[in-house]
């Protein structure tokens, strides 16, 4: 083989093999193109995940929101029913909204979502075992009631989540300017998806809450309150002439401070009750026969459903002496000793900042328990024989006004305004436990009267009972109850 063949055969090599280079060449670019389409399809196919996801989401969220808590009412007793925002955890309590205070509930619930009951009114009397005590017949129609509810709520909501889910997802579609056709696909994924998460997360609280709420008898089984006395068989509350009234409560309504009653007896001594209270002047204004119960650091446990020990002295239960159970009219004064009033108000004098969040929390749960506490009270107050009209008394501001007077005992501007706040939320228990009962609430009014005015209606620091009522204070408290009675009907 000569030279010649040799170039001759390399240059038919050459020749043979380059349209295949050149055709390699030129398929690259195609090849970048094809994957860049495959990334770009795949992130869009993330990004309309990520968005199904997120709007489904955001639906079961909002229509956990805005679903309306479904009312039922049994035996007098009426409940709404909804549910708390999402927790965290797999199984934990729910809620009982109690005059306003959000109270966990004894009993846990699966899922992460939970039942949330609101007492909005109390009838109790033959039928009380529906909320305040236990009984066969009552207890299976709550659990009925409770479990409607609960069913109603959820059908509800399982519609709400729909219709935002198709507004949301159909706004979604506008803003990314799809065509009908897939306008109608994003709806219907997203339809999906938020169902299934609705029955994946929220039914797992919906399927599991019956079979808890058929445990519970009475509100106590939620909230753990103390079980009260068996009911009274007459519900029918009599609505007549006051002429024998019962007075309980604490060392407001005893008169704390003042001159002590005349030819006063053991308890009445050992409870400061005196005669300037407000229960001696509606005694004289009216003609009426007034007891006074009320004693010096009485609570709602210790002083009005059990007993209370004062001085090595046993007081027996106000509510269940019998001054109490044969009155027309009760007027009740009680609440200040429950969430340590007196301590919070000297707490707050010595601090920088009384509205730090340690104090505030411990407020908070004070409030919390005297709530469980009050209707405890209500109920057994529903359940007296004689059907008494019921007053409960807020309390009065002690410094409604200017408190230059204790800068010096560190209670600023600022602090008053903390303090003021506390009272408040105090009194708001106070009123919603009372509207819920169906009795009447009397809030006095001291302003211009505080402890540093020149008229005060409380007593200052040097008194007997610093910022109890003075004699002026009682009969201020006094004319607030008297026409409360007779304030004509809304």
């Amino acid at each position: 083989m000569t030279d010649n063949d040799d170039e001759r055969r390399a240059r038919a090599n050459s020749t043979a093999t380059a349209p295949a280079y050149r055709r390699a060449e030129a398929d690259l670019p195609g090849a970048r193109t094809r994957r860049r389409r495959r990334v770009r399809r795949l992130s869009r196919w993330l990004a309309t995940a990520a968005l199904v996801l997120l709007l489904a989401v955001g639906s079961v969220a909002v229509s956990l929101w805005i679903t309306p808590m479904q009312q039922v009412s049994t035996a007098g007793q009426t409940v709404a029913i909804g549910v708390t925002g999402p927790k965290w955890d797999i199984e934990g309590p729910g809620e009982v909204d109690l005059f306003g205070q959000h109270l966990p509930t004894k009993v846990s619930f699966l899922g992460p979502v939970r039942p949330r009951l609101e007492l909005r009114q109390i009838a109790l009397g033959e039928q009380i075992a529906q909320f305040a005590a236990t009984g066969s017949d009552s207890a299976t129609a709550l659990q009925s009631a409770l479990v409607s509810g609960w069913v109603h709520y959820f059908v509800w909501q399982l519609a709400v989540a729909a219709v935002i889910a198709v507004l949301l997802f159909g706004a979604a579609a506008g803003w990314l300017r799809h065509g009908t056709r897939r306008t109608i696909g994003l709806i219907a994924t997203g339809l999906v998806v938020t169902l299934a998460i609705d029955a994946g997360a929220v039914m797992v609280t919906a399927y599991s809450v019956p079979a808890r709420l058929k445990t519970v008898r009475s509100l106590q089984d939620m909230v753990g309150a103390t079980p009260l006395p068996e009911p009274a068989t007459d519900a029918a509350r009599r609505q007549g002439e006051v002429r024998t009234v019962a007075v309980i409560g604490d060392s407001t309504a005893a008169g704390l401070g003042n001159p002590i009653k005349a030819d006063p007896s053991q308890s009445d001594s050992v409870c400061g009750r005196s005669g300037d209270a407000f229960a001696a002047v509606l005694a004289s204004a009216n003609g009426w026969d007034v007891t006074n119960l009320a004693c010096s650091r009485a609570t709602v446990r210790a002083g009005l459903l059990g007993d209370q020990v004062s001085r090595s002295l046993t007081l027996p239960p106000q509510v269940a002496q019998p001054a109490v159970e044969q009155a027309d009219l009760i007027i009740v004064s009680v609440g200040a000793n429950d969430v340590n009033w007196a301590s919070m108000l000297q707490l707050c004098a010595i601090s920088d900042n009384c509205a730090n969040n340690a104090e505030q929390a411990y407020f908070q749960q004070q409030l919390a328990a005297f709530s469980t506490d009050l209707l405890q009270l209500i109920s057994a107050l529903q359940q007296l024989p004689n059907h008494p009209e019921v007053i409960i008394n807020q309390y009065y501001d002690p410094f409604p006004d200017d408190v230059g007077c204790l800068a010096d005992h560190g209670l600023t501007e600022s602090k008053r305004k903390v303090l003021q706040s506390d009272l408040a939320a105090l009194n708001s228990l106070l009123e919603a436990s009372a509207q819920a009962a169906g009795f009447t609430t009397v809030k006095p009014d001291f302003g211009g009267h505080g402890v540093c005015s020149p008229y005060p209606y409380v007593q200052g620091l040097s008194d007997p009972a610093p910022f109890h009522p003075t004699a002026a204070g009682q009969l201020a408290i006094a004319l607030a109850d008297q026409y409360a009675l007779h304030a004509p009907a809304d």
